[in-house]
């Protein structure tokens, strides 16, 4: 099959488009035929080794993973021992390791089937981006009815899912974005936008029960002075590309690490893992219309290193998306 691999950190430049071995499902697998792929910012970040300190964890002086790409969605082609839920000619999107490719073995705890009436590429743009805001929002946000909900970087891949599933939930629902993404943000159900380009939305009146910061760019105090009295800060990545560093937003997920061991339940760091329930709950979601994924470019599979140059740099609206030809051979 062919798909994206690299053997050294770089730009986009490291990729090669090469003839690798088709996987074979192990134990509750299912190998993919991959039809669409979104691009998250954490492909770039693992293609470039960026920051730094990640590679302690990421491998030293290569990926340990060589194939980019996490989020899929396409058909079931055959299954591992131990996967009841899934059979060949099933419609499903997931997370795996390795989704830049014509096919993917992907864990059955990972995979779910693919929501009713949505795009494959649809339903690609939802894993990662979708399960970081379902996390961030109600599980360690415990957002609630009438709750006031600040989604910093309300406008990239996780905001636009985050202000969609916060107003699904039932609270109010501020957006922080630039000038050109108001009037999308405002689209997702948002009752108010900060245009940060105007306005610092960490010094207004305004006080918030939850609020999600996904962009990184602002202080622990900055973020804790908007907090209602019993307010909560769920911090989860962010950033784009600037010539590498050794920590990036991740010296904020590390302050944030070490403050929320004193801050009781009042300051979480977001590490969203994949699972097949939150995936389910997306998944109706998006058959209901609480949530429609929202794809502002796609490009061709073998044209991944151009949609990781506009994700890694261009401050990409909503969700960047490869959408796969029928794999080549048979």
């Amino acid at each position: 099959m062919k798909a994206w691999v690299q053997d050294r950190y770089g730009s986009a430049d490291v990729l090669e488009f090469a003839e690798v071995e088709r996987p074979v499902p192990g134990e509750r697998e299912a190998l993919v035929r991959v039809h669409a792929a979104a691009v998250n910012a954490a492909d770039w970040h693992l293609m470039r080794g960026d920051p730094y300190v990640a590679r302690l964890a990421l491998g030293l002086r290569r990926p340990k993973e060589r194939i980019r790409g996490r989020d899929f969605a396409g058909r079931v082609e055959a299954v591992g021992a131990g996967v009841t839920g899934l059979r060949p000619g099933d419609e499903v999107f997931g997370e795996a390791p390795g989704a830049f490719a014509e096919y993917v073995c992907a864990p059955e705890e990972a995979t779910e089937r693919k929501p009713a009436g949505l795009t494959f590429e649809q339903a690609a743009a939802i894993p990662l981006a979708g399960n970081t805001a379902l996390m961030g929002l109600r599980d360690l946000g415990g957002v609630r009815p009438g709750g006031k909900v600040l989604v910093n970087g309300a406008s990239g891949g996780v905001g636009t899912f985050a202000v969609q599933l916060a107003k699904a939930f039932g609270a109010e629902v501020t957006g922080v974005c630039s000038t050109r993404n108001a009037t999308l943000v405002l689209g997702l159900g948002a009752d108010r936008v900060i245009d940060y380009t105007r306005q610092d939305f960490t010094t207004g009146p305004d006080r918030y029960d939850l609020v999600f910061d996904l962009v990184g760019n602002r202080s622990l105090a900055e973020l804790r002075r908007i907090l209602s009295p019993t307010g909560v800060l769920v911090l989860s990545g962010g950033g784009v590309f600037e010539g590498g560093s050794a920590f990036g937003p991740m010296g904020l997920i590390i302050k944030g690490q070490l403050l929320s061991r004193f801050s009781g339940r009042r300051l979480h760091v977001l590490t969203a893992e994949p699972r097949r329930e939150n995936l389910a709950t997306l998944r109706e979601l998006a058959e209901n219309g609480d949530i429609t994924p929202v794809v502002e470019r796609t490009y061709p599979l073998d044209e991944a290193p151009r949609a990781l140059r506009y994700v890694e740099g261009e401050h990409a609206r909503a969700k960047v998306v490869l959408s796969c030809p029928p794999p080549s051979g048979p």
